[in-house]
């Protein structure tokens, strides 16, 4: 991890000239798992060498302290990916760290600023267009989400399995020169109990927006990326960078999009959009790298 005595990321270096990059108001990352042997910490280094942002937020489980108590691994290009994030911060973007359950050891620093990256328990974004967008990671929907002590139980233990499987299937597809593919993702959308729980999940964030006089949530946690509108109420999952490499952007012209990074585009494309003005779905189009788009 980078040490505090000699500071923030200084010579590393921060990817391509920034007049090269798709530039966005907001970026927002969660779920990275710095420290777990699933993380992709290369594709997100890959996505950061093409994007600018204004803003980033990090949404929980950035560094994964429940994986690092269980065996030490904190290969280099984890090392990297995470003082290049802290660099950010001192090269101007205004970077807000939101610790999740996994990273919870950070939550008594909330309120403090370390490395010019400012910890927060929740936050407000108010968008170029007005709209405010509560910011939280996701972990205190969990009593809500309980489907019962034995599928949940069950459900952490087949997750292990598939992220297992899903490592297995991404080292085989790399050596014969596929791109990489989220089995895990896959297999998740098809389960009827994972669907009902995320079901939960997103009507519990909206339930909780809501009560705050939000027009929308931004949060992580569950690893199951989404854009979506409800009632005018915009509800937005970020996903991870275990299994699905997805974030959400926010273009200054008032635009939400949902990126998925595409190891054989070399470059994220777009899941979903919505108009921040008028809180409408714009469509999805899975087969173009929609990141240059800046409307």
């Amino acid at each position: 991890m980078p040490d505090a005595k000699t500071g923030p990321l200084k010579s590393i270096s921060q990817g391509k000239d920034s007049a090269d990059k798709a530039r966005f108001h907001a970026l927002w990352l969660s779920d990275i798992h710095l420290g777990c042997k699933d993380c992709k910490a290369d594709f997100l280094q890959a996505l950061l060498d093409k994007v600018h942002c204004d803003k980033l937020y990090l949404v929980g489980d950035i560094i994964d302290f429940w994986a690092l108590k269980q065996r030490i691994f904190w290969p280099e290009n984890h090392n990297l990916l995470l003082r290049r994030l802290i660099a950010l911060a001192g090269a101007g973007t205004e970077v807000i760290y939101i610790p999740g359950n996994h990273d919870e050891l950070l939550k008594p620093y909330t309120g403090l600023t370390v490395w010019q990256v400012a910890l927060q328990g929740h936050y407000v974004h108010q968008s170029p267009t007005g709209k405010r967008l509560l910011l939280v990671h996701g972990d205190q929907f969990d009593a809500e989400v309980c489907i019962g002590r034995f599928y949940a139980r069950l459900g952490d233990h087949l997750y292990d399995l598939l992220l297992f499987l899903n490592r297995q299937l991404h080292h085989w597809r790399a050596r014969l020169g596929y791109p990489y593919w989220s089995l895990a993702g896959y297999l998740k959308r098809r389960v009827g109990k994972a669907q009902q729980a995320i079901s939960r999940y997103r009507d519990a964030a909206v339930r909780h927006g809501r009560t705050q006089a939000m027009d929308g949530v931004i949060c992580g946690h569950i690893h199951q990326p989404s854009l979506s509108s409800h009632g005018g109420f915009i509800y937005a999952n970020d996903g991870d960078w275990i299994e699905n490499c997805t974030l959400v952007a926010e273009t200054h012209q008032g635009t939400l999009q949902l990126l998925r990074w595409d190891e054989g585009l070399q470059g994220p494309r777009v899941e979903q959009e919505i108009c921040l003005h008028t809180a409408e779905l714009l469509g999805a189009n899975s087969h173009q790298t929609g990141l240059f788009k800046t409307r």
